[in-house]
């Protein structure tokens, strides 16, 4: 894969909870006023496969791939799992400013624990840290990671009015009474409608997340999920470095969202970053 130079480039990481699941990982970069979709991976392997592997798949791993597939170190890392500069030991600040605002919506947060994300997290944050991004809640000065939260997002992206029924392990609660196939012909109807409104703003997005093959099942269903989570993740990050998105939380925590659907040149931008 060759590289294109980007003026800004964000990381994004749908991060596994565990130690048995992959993290989906996908690489975005702004030239000019554009941002376009570089790289999209189910998993940490994947995506340090990219640029020839060799360099283990842990946070420096990833700064490294992403560097070497963007032409610049990332900017930003955004990252789908609860963050805190303490230890998580029950609900943060962050989870209640967020249900207040879109549980309403059917997109409300799980309550983290000391155990989830537990010690996956905990290696995750250190490693990003270490490797010179620093926690970020309410100001953003780059390099830093800032956490996310892919379904809000994906309610401002698409200015819906509820939670998008995205997630392939529970079309069974989405539409109960209806047979698999057409279960999975509506899960697949709302992927797309993400890919294509994920493409207005991430130029590529569409060539490079293709829907599983009609009749596919379980790992690979699972696999595009993974790097649509990623490429949300990835989105947010561009809409924080573009000042198009605010935080809910306070200095200890905070989930970064979009403000409003997101279509190219159509919004006033209102910087919420800081030099470094």
């Amino acid at each position: 894969m060759s590289v294109l130079p980007s003026e800004k480039v964000v990381l994004g990481i749908d991060a596994a909870w565990t130690a048995v699941n992959p993290s989906g990982i996908a690489l975005v970069g702004q030239t000019g006023s554009t941002w376009h979709l570089i790289a999209a991976a189910a998993s940490a392997e994947e995506f340090v496969g990219l640029a020839d592997g060799g360099m283990g798949t842990g946070p420096a791993a990833l700064i490294a791939t992403a560097r070497h597939l963007a032409g610049k170190a990332p900017d930003l890392v955004t990252v789908d799992m609860p963050m805190m500069d303490t230890p998580i030991i029950a609900r943060r600040t962050a989870d209640n400013a967020i249900n207040r605002a879109y549980s309403g919506r059917g997109a409300g947060t799980h309550s983290p624990t000391l155990d989830r994300p537990g010690e996956v997290g905990r290696a995750l944050e250190a490693g990003l840290s270490a490797a010179g991004y620093p926690l970020a809640t309410l100001d953003v000065r780059p390099p830093c990671r800032v956490e996310i939260y892919p379904h809000p997002a994906l309610i401002e992206l698409l200015g819906a009015a509820y939670r998008l029924p995205y997630k392939a392990g529970n079309t069974g609660k989405y539409w109960r009474d209806l047979p698999l196939i057409e279960r999975r012909a509506r899960l697949y109807e709302v992927w797309k409608s993400i890919v294509a409104a994920l493409d207005e703003v991430l130029i590529g997005s569409a060539i490079a997340l293709p829907l599983p093959p009609e009749g596919a099942r379980g790992r690979s269903l699972k696999a595009f999920e993974d790097r649509l989570d990623a490429v949300v993740a990835a989105f947010v990050g561009a809409m924080v470095l573009d000042g198009r998105a605010r935080p809910y939380g306070d200095a200890s925590s905070a989930v970064w969202v979009p403000r409003g659907p997101a279509r190219p040149q159509k919004e006033e931008a209102t910087p919420k970053t800081s030099p470094a």
